[in-house]
C-alpha cells in the first residue's frame, strides 16, 4: 500500500493533487489498486518525461510540413527520414503519454471522466490516425501536433505538481519533537532506552536543556520548563516535585527526575497528532476548476466526435468522416486548459515568495479570497515570541545602566532565555560587562557571583524575599501593572543592598498593529486565541484593538473555536507558529504559519510568512483575488474558444466550404495556449 494513502479514506494524490479513484474491487485487491492510482504520479518523473519529450519533439517539428510551409526550410533527407516523425512520436506517445492513458483508464473505470480522459482520447486518436495515414501512404499525419500536445501537457502537470504540497509531513514533524532516547533509572542503575521501551512508572532523568521524553510527574528537582511549543505559554514555567511535565517540552537549567504517567497514544503530543490527522482528513478537497471544465469539455468533445463521425459516414467517405472526428478531438483537447491553472499558480506562488510568503498548498491561495475572519495566535505571531527587557526600575541613587550592568554581568554565561535577554539589552545600550568570579546558580531562584568585591544576586521574588527585601519589592512602582501584562520580574541585590528590579516580557510586533488595522479596513474580522494567561491576553488584545480573544486555550479548544466560527458561516484563516496551533492551522479554511515557528506549524499550514510580518496577511488576500481572476479568465478562454471551434471542426458550416482541418485545429489549440500563457504573465505586473 502506498505509505501516504489511508485505505479507508480515499482523497487526493499527495504528489499531483488529482482525485483518487475509489477502489471498487474486493478487499484483497485494495492494496494493489491504491498503489496503482499513483503510477507515474511523481514530480521528478513528470519532469524527466517532459524534458525528454521536449528534446524528441524538436526533430519531429523540424521534419513536419509546417516548418517548410512557414519558414521555407527543408530539413536534410536521408534513407528512412520520412519515418523519423513516426518513430520519435511513438516513443513520446508510449513514454510521455502513457501516464495520461493509464490515468484515463482509472477515471473511466470509476465512471469519473475528466481531464485525463480527454487528453488520452486526443493523443490516442491523433497517434493511431497518423500511423494509419503514414503506412497507407497518405497525407495528413499529425505527428508534430501529437508531440507538442504531450510535451505541453507534461509541462502543465509538472508545474501543477510543483504548486501542490502534501500536509502529511506535519505528523512526522510532531514526532521529531521527542528525543531519540530516554535516560531511565531501573533497579538502581541508569541506562538509555528508545522511547518505545518506556513503561508507566519508569523514572527518567531530564538533563538541563533536554527534551521531556514522555508525559509525567516530577519526583525530584527544580527547574524552569519551556512549554511554549505545546501550550503557547510565552514564558518558562517553574516546575518542582509534584508538577506535571509534557512530552516534547524543553527543560531549563535544572535537572529533573520524572515519573512516566502516560506513554504512546495517551500522551499530550499524541493527542495533538490525532487532532492534526483528523483535521486534515476532514477537509474536503477543493475540486480544481480546470478539472470541472475538463469534465464538461470531455463530454462535449466525445459526444460531438461520435455524432460527427456518424453523420459524415452517412453522407461522405470514411476518410473525410475520420478527418472531421480527429479535428474535433484535437481542437477540443485541453492544450490551454492544462496550463490555464498551473501557469497562474506558478506565477502567483513566485510572486508570493518575492513578497515574503511561501505558498505550500495551491488550494490555500485560491481560497484566501473568501476569508472573512482572521484568527491570530499570540505568542510568536502577534508578539516576537522571545524575552526582551522592557523596564529598568532602579532604586533612587542607582543608575538604570548600573542596574542592567550588574544583572547582565552575572548572567554573562547563562543559556537561560532571561539571561540572554539581559545580555542583548546590555549590548543594545553599549553597556560594558564586568568580570565576575565565584559564579553559582541558585535553583528556581536565580544566580549569584562576585562583581569586583561585591557579591551580586540576580533572581526571582523568592530570592529577594529570602534576602529580606519583601518591603522594597512591594514599594516598587509599576510592578503590579507590569505583572498584569504577564511580564517576568527579576531583582538585583549587590553587597546586601537592593538596587532595583528589571521587567522582561514578550513584546508586540510593531507590524501587528498595522496588519490588524488593514484587515479591519478591508472588512475582515479579527480574533485572538492564546494558551497564555488571561492577564497577558487582555493586555495584548487591548494594545492591538482586538475585541474577540480567548486565553488559556488548549490545542483541542483552538480547533473547536474555529469550528464554532465556521459553523456560523465565517471563512476562517488561522495564523500561528507552535505545536498548539497545528490542529487549528489544519482545521482552518486557510492556515498561515509564521516562518520562524516550529516545523509542525509550517507543515500544517498552507501559507508560510517567511519574514514573520503579519502585514503579509492582507497581501495574501489581495494576491488570492488577483490569482482567482486570472484563473477564471484563462478558464474562460481555454474552454470558451471551443464554442466556436468545435462546430467548425465538426463541419457544421462545410456547406459553405468552411471547416477546420486537423492541422488547423491543432494550430488553434496552440494559439489558445499562447493566449492563456500571455494572460497569466500579466499577473507579474500586478501590485499587491
Amino acid at each position: 500500500m502506498h505509505p501516504e494513502i489511508r485505505r479507508d479514506k480515499p482523497g487526493s494524490c499527495p504528489e499531483c493533487g488529482m482525485n483518487l479513484v475509489p477502489a471498487k474491487k474486493k478487499r484483497d485487491a485494495t492494496d494493489h489498486l491504491a498503489h496503482d492510482k499513483h503510477a507515474g504520479h511523481s514530480t521528478t518523473v513528470f519532469k524527466t518525461k517532459f524534458w525528454l519529450s521536449f528534446l524528441l519533439t524538436a526533430p519531429i517539428v523540424a521534419y513536419s510540413e509546417i516548418v517548410e510551409e512557414f519558414l521555407g526550410w527543408t530539413p536534410p533527407v536521408f534513407p528512412g527520414s520520412d519515418y523519423l516523425p513516426f518513430v520519435l512520436s511513438t516513443v513520446i506517445f508510449f513514454y510521455g503519454g502513457w501516464v495520461f492513458i493509464s490515468s484515463a483508464y482509472r477515471e473511466l473505470r470509476a465512471k469519473l471522466p475528466g481531464m485525463m480522459t480527454l487528453i488520452a482520447l486526443a493523443i490516442s486518436v491523433a497517434y493511431f490516425y497518423s500511423v494509419a495515414v503514414t503506412f497507407l501512404g497518405e497525407e495528413g499525419a499529425l505527428f508534430w501536433e501529437l508531440a507538442t500536445l504531450i510535451t505541453i501537457m507534461l509541462l502543465g502537470h509538472w508545474l501543477e505538481m510543483r504548486a501542490v504540497r502534501s500536509a502529511q509531513g506535519a505528523l512526522k514533524e510532531l514526532s521529531r519533537l521527542l528525543p531519540d532516547r530516554a535516560e531511565v533509572i531501573r533497579n538502581g542503575t541508569t541506562r538509555f532506552v528508545v522511547l518505545t521501551e518506556l513503561k508507566r512508572n519508569d523514572l527518567v532523568i531530564v538533563k538541563p536543556g533536554g527534551r521531556v521524553p514522555a508525559d509525567g510527574v516530577i519526583k525530584e528537582g527544580v527547574s524552569d520548563v519551556n512549554e511554549a511549543v505545546a501550550t503557547g505559554e510565552s514564558k518558562p514555567i517553574s516546575k518542582k516535585a509534584g508538577d506535571e511535565v509534557i512530552a516534547g517540552t524543553t527543560n531549563g537549567d535544572g535537572s529533573l527526575t520524572v515519573e512516566v504517567t502516560k506513554i504512546g497514544e495517551e500522551t499530550f503530543l499524541a493527542g495533538v497528532m490525532r487532532l492534526v490527522a483528523e483535521a486534515e482528513n476532514s477537509k474536503s478537497r477543493l475540486q480544481m476548476l480546470s478539472d470541472r471544465a475538463a469534465y464538461y469539455l470531455t463530454i462535449v468533445a466525445v459526444v460531438t466526435g461520435v455524432v460527427t463521425v456518424a453523420v459524415w459516414l452517412a453522407i461522405a467517405d470514411p476518410s473525410f468522416a475520420i478527418n472531421r472526428m480527429v479535428a474535433v478531438l484535437v481542437v477540443a483537447c485541453p492544450h490551454a486548459l492544462g496550463l490555464a491553472i498551473p501557469l497562474v499558480v506558478s506565477i502567483s506562488t513566485a510572486k508570493a515568495s518575492r513578497s515574503g510568503f511561501l505558498v505550500r498548498q495551491r488550494q490555500a491561495l485560491e481560497g484566501a479570497r473568501l476569508i472573512s475572519m482572521v484568527v491570530f495566535d499570540k505568542t510568536g505571531t502577534l508578539t516576537r515570541g522571545e524575552f526582551e527587557v522592557s523596564d529598568l526600575l532602579a532604586e533612587p541613587g542607582v543608575l538604570p545602566q548600573e542596574l542592567l550592568r550588574f544583572a547582565a554581568s552575572v548572567n554573562a554565561h547563562s543559556e537561560h532565555q532571561i539571561g540572554r535577554a539581559l545580555l542583548a539589552a546590555a549590548k543594545s545600550k553599549n553597556i560594558a560587562l564586568s568580570a565576575i568570579t565565584n559564579f553559582s546558580r541558585i535553583p528556581a531562584r536565580g544566580a549569584k557571583a562576585f562583581v569586583g568585591e561585591q557579591e551580586v544576586a540576580v533572581g526571582s521574588d523568592l530570592l529577594a524575599a529570602e534576602a529580606g527585601f519583601e518591603k522594597e519589592i512591594a514599594a516598587v512602582p509599576k510592578l503590579a501593572h507590569l505583572r498584569g501584562q504577564g511580564k517576568s520580574v527579576i531583582h538585583v541585590i549587590a553587597a546586601g543592598k537592593f538596587l532595583g528590579s528589571i521587567a522582561l516580557g514578550d513584546t508586540i510586533r510593531p507590524e501587528s498593529r498595522e496588519a490588524i488595522a488593514r484587515l479591519k479596513r478591508s472588512g475582515v474580522k479579527v480574533a485572538m486565541l492564546t494558551g497564555d494567561s488571561p492577564e497577558v491576553a487582555e493586555w495584548a488584545a487591548g494594545d492591538l484593538g482586538i475585541k474577540d480573544y480567548f486565553a488559556q486555550v488548549s490545542p483541542a479548544e483552538k480547533a473547536a473555536k474555529l469550528k464554532f466560527w465556521k459553523d456560523r458561516g465565517e471563512r476562517v484563516a488561522m495564523v500561528g507558529d507552535g505545536v498548539n496551533d497545528a490542529p487549528a492551522l489544519a482545521a482552518a479554511d486557510l492556515g498561515i504559519a509564521i516562518g520562524a515557528g516550529t516545523n509542525v506549524a509550517l507543515e500544517s499550514a498552507g501559507i508560510i510568512l517567511v519574514k514573520n510580518d503579519p502585514r503579509d496577511i492582507p497581501r495574501i488576500l489581495r494576491l488570492s483575488r488577483l490569482t482567482y481572476a486570472k484563473m477564471m479568465q484563462n478558464l474562460f478562454w481555454a474552454t470558451g474558444y471551443n464554442v466556436a471551434a468545435i462546430p467548425l471542426a465538426a463541419g457544421v458550416f462545410s456547406a459553405w466550404g468552411v471547416f477546420l482541418e486537423p492541422a488547423v485545429s491543432a494550430a488553434l489549440m496552440s494559439l489558445s495556449t499562447v493566449i492563456v500563457a500571455v494572460n497569466a504573465l500579466l499577473l507579474k505586473n500586478k501590485k499587491i
